[in-house]
């Protein structure tokens, strides 16, 4: 595994000291939000120059960190027309700004009819998942111009939100440029989280060859609810997950995700005990 973290989930700090970081605590890749993870100069997209991109590609190679995910959380399927509008610019923006970085990807989740990307309802329905494709493929056709690739991450209370819709918005954009950030947890509701183990293999089954990066979380039940905890404290099936991705993805991205600083370390240790452990082997 390339494992990794969230810039965000670590401890805040100026830029380079937080590359820095993510090195010393033992982790070869990052998930990069640029908002969300450098504060003490504009990151804006007015700022996403060649000039901006290519010092932050120098910092992170400096201390051998990949750039996994370029982080781009908007909502692709904002009903208000000029917030959408400015959405679709912004992503714009970061696909030609991961060209320059030579990142992994711009990752996504894929969006609510709710302007705060709360759930909504509609959100399952045939047209939202219509609305969805039809706003990805603008994207990902701009992506193909600029040589990028664009990781889609499903979640149960987004549009995509199930297997079944993640192998059909694969099909109708039919574009090796879009791929999957797979996220098991995020696919788990109170109905379900019982089938984890069909739902982490059906992936794998369905759409595995599109799968480009993991997410890593943990989680437990309450009040009949998913409450998303820290890899390694909680009920996920992670040797599942990490033998498929050492039989079939070596050296793949395994971002950890809501991770706090104090934490990092000790998730880390765990997933790679694991993974080490793991035959693959028939």
């Amino acid at each position: 595994m390339r494992i990794g973290i969230r810039a965000h989930d670590m401890e805040r700090a100026p830029f380079e000291e937080l590359v820095q970081n993510i090195n010393k605590k033992g982790f070869y890749s990052a998930q990069l939000a640029l908002q969300k993870a450098i504060h003490e100069f504009n990151v804006n997209i007015e700022a996403m120059t060649p000039g901006m991109a290519f010092y932050i590609k120098e910092v992170f190679a400096k201390y051998k960190v990949d750039i996994a995910v370029l982080g781009c959380y908007l909502n692709l399927t904002n009903p208000i027309d000029q917030e959408r509008k400015h959405i679709m610019e912004t992503y714009k923006t970061h696909i030609r700004f991961a060209s320059l970085l030579g990142c992994g990807m711009v990752g996504t989740e894929t969006g609510s009819l709710n302007p705060d990307y709360s759930f909504k309802k509609a959100n399952h329905s045939e047209a939202a998942l219509e609305l969805f494709i039809e706003t990805i493929k603008r994207i990902v056709d701009y992506a193909e111009k600029m040589g990028v690739i664009i990781g889609v991450e499903p979640v149960f209370k987004h549009i995509v939100s199930d297997l079944e819709r993640t192998y059909r918005v694969l099909n109708a954009v039919n574009s090796p440029n879009l791929q999957i950030i797979f996220d098991p947890v995020n696919l788990l509701n109170y109905d379900n989280y019982m089938e984890q183990d069909d739902i982490i293999k059906g992936a794998f089954q369905l759409f595995g060859k599109d799968i480009a990066v993991i997410h890593s979380k943990d989680f437990r039940i309450e009040n009949k609810e998913i409450v998303e905890i820290t890899t390694g404290t909680g009920s996920f099936h992670h040797e599942l997950l990490l033998g498929l991705v050492k039989q079939k993805k070596p050296f793949m991205h395994v971002l950890l995700e809501g991770t706090k600083p104090d934490e990092a370390i000790t998730a880390r240790k765990y997933l790679e005990e694991m993974y080490q452990n793991i035959s693959t082997e028939e």
